[in-house]
């Protein structure tokens, strides 16, 4: 039986990879694949083929699915493909799982997805379920998940009653910057001036990504995610290739995926994980900024 959930795939450039993930999402065979591809760079040699033969490894599907494409003929770029490319997705559909061309997914990424998608789809207070956990094995508790207020997209899934509240200009920020409400969601002032940095380059243009204002919404609407306590994606894109993870040394690089016992085990209260936030916000935000390295990674602090 296929996955009855639909599957929202988002490639580009690199059919290496997207064939790999590609194979995971076959496995899972589900009834409805949704594709979404950004066009060529004129400036890059060869990569008109690359995109080419990434969109070729969708015409592979040999199982019962509907397939439907969102294909631009220009480069987008990150922010303007991946924004109105989940746009159409949740125009098209009320809730999907959402995988990009570098995110290796665990067979037990898919059920979990499904079952929690219909476990809370009517529930406004949880807006993303999440696929990573970056922990490697350290958990609070016995339940096979926590809610958190951060989420990485490094494969997840969500509703179009969450994605509505999402605008890739961010047009609320200013106010929200002017009156701090942003002070009372952090877990410290490091936290708030790093948080505030991030947002203003957004706002301003200086950053082209998506992903960030997706963080934004789930702050401004108090909206939780779903963070399993295994990890069940292993990014394969870091490397030169990568628009944004481009350090292929990099200790979240391929990070090894971890089995997902069913049934689930799920928790007794919808509360925010404090005592997990914490170690999340200082281990994988803070600490590295410390260090002077580079703590913004695209879809691992990007979905703060």
């Amino acid at each position: 039986m296929g996955l009855k959930t639909p599957v929202a795939f988002l490639i580009f450039n690199r059919p290496d990879t997207t064939e790999r993930v590609f194979r995971e999402i076959a496995k899972a065979r589900p009834e409805k694949h949704l594709v979404v591809a950004d066009g060529q760079r004129q400036d890059k040699a060869g990569e008109a083929e690359k995109c080419a033969s990434a969109r070729a490894i969708i015409e592979r599907v040999d199982w019962d699915c509907e397939v439907l494409k969102n294909y631009s003929d220009v480069n987008l770029g990150c922010k303007k493909r991946v924004s109105s490319g989940l746009d159409w997705v949740f125009d098209t559909v009320e809730e999907a799982i959402i995988l990009e061309d570098d995110c290796l997914p665990s067979p037990s990424f898919f059920p979990f997805c499904e079952e929690l998608l219909e476990r809370y789809r009517d529930d406004d207070r949880i807006m993303q379920i999440c696929g990573s956990n970056f922990f490697k094995g350290w958990r609070r508790t016995e339940y096979s998940y926590y809610f958190s207020q951060y989420g990485p997209i490094w494969g997840w899934a969500s509703w179009r009653r969450a994605w509505k509240f999402y605008d890739v200009e961010m047009k609320l920020w200013p106010e929200f910057r002017e009156k701090r409400l942003f002070e009372d969601f952090c877990m410290n002032p490091e936290e708030a001036e790093q948080r505030q940095g991030i947002y203003d380059k957004v706002f301003s243009g200086e950053l082209d990504t998506w992903d960030y204002q997706w963080g934004f919404a789930k702050l401004a609407n108090s909206g939780l995610s779903i963070t399993p306590n295994a990890n069940l994606i292993s990014n394969i894109g870091f490397g030169a290739d990568a628009t944004h993870t481009s350090s292929g040394d990099n200790p979240f690089a391929a990070l090894e995926v971890q089995k997902m016992d069913f049934p689930l085990r799920h928790p007794a209260f919808v509360l925010r994980d404090r005592p997990s936030d914490l170690k999340y916000v200082d281990e994988f935000m803070l600490k590295k900024s410390r260090r002077g390295l580079k703590s913004i990674l695209r879809g691992f602090t990007g979905n703060l």
